[in-house]
Formats: C-alpha cells, sequence, structure tokens
C-alpha cells in the first residue's frame, strides 16, 4: 500500500516532465504558438473526486505568448487538454481533479474540473 504512494508520484513527476517537454518542443519547432509550461498546484476543493490526491490536486499549465492572454485563449488551451481524452483519464488516476490555464502573471486563469469530462459511457 504504502509502495503505491511513491509510484503515483513518480508517475506524476513523469506525466509533468513528458508534458513539458512535449510543450517546448512543439513551441521550438513552430506547431505551437504558445509556450506551455505544466506544474502541481492546489487545486480547487470543491473539485475533489474519489481519486483525488490527498494535496496539491491541481494541474497547472502556464502559458507564455509574450503578451498577457485573453480569457478566450486561456479556454482554448484548456479545451484542447480536455478534449484529449486519454490525458483526462491519466490525469483523474493519477490524483489531479482540477486544471488550471493561466498566463506567466500568476493569477488562476481558468478552471476545470477534471471529472467532468472524463468521456465515459453508461
Amino acid at each position: 500500500m504504502i509502495l503505491d504512494w511513491f509510484r503515483d508520484r513518480s508517475e506524476r513527476g513523469k506525466l509533468i516532465r513528458g508534458f513539458n517537454e512535449a510543450a517546448r518542443s512543439a513551441f521550438v519547432l513552430g506547431t505551437a504558438p504558445t509556450l506551455m509550461k505544466a506544474s502541481v498546484s492546489k487545486g480547487e476543493r470543491t473539485y475533489r473526486h474519489k481519486f483525488s490526491d490527498w494535496l496539491n490536486t491541481g494541474f497547472r499549465i502556464q502559458a507564455f505568448k509574450g503578451r498577457q492572454l485573453s480569457r478566450a485563449e486561456l479556454v482554448q488551451i484548456g479545451s484542447v487538454i480536455m478534449s484529449d481524452s486519454i490525458l483526462v483519464r491519466k490525469l483523474v488516476v493519477l490524483g489531479f481533479d482540477t486544471l488550471e490555464v493561466c498566463c506567466d502573471a500568476g493569477d488562476y486563469g481558468c478552471r476545470w474540473q477534471i471529472k467532468d469530462y472524463m468521456q465515459i459511457e453508461r
């Protein structure tokens, strides 16, 4: 049981590192117009679900474009992330419950409750 906690920590770190490497590559190659960086954040307490981690349940993406991004641009980034059903399921399994997309200014920007985007057939 306790060893599973450390494996989950490792998997969360791998997901963040993998996202950041892919985002950097896409920006350098010009396939992404905005540089993005993922990190773990506190999350929104009201978004908790059965599999939420006990601490730091937010998946935060900071977007760097050289200017303040509009709310519509932040929503567009979040919509692309939330439309990736495999990524959404990974986030839930790894204990994340909140997606935050913000500018490099450090404000919260926009938030999504991840479990609402799992696309599970009933």
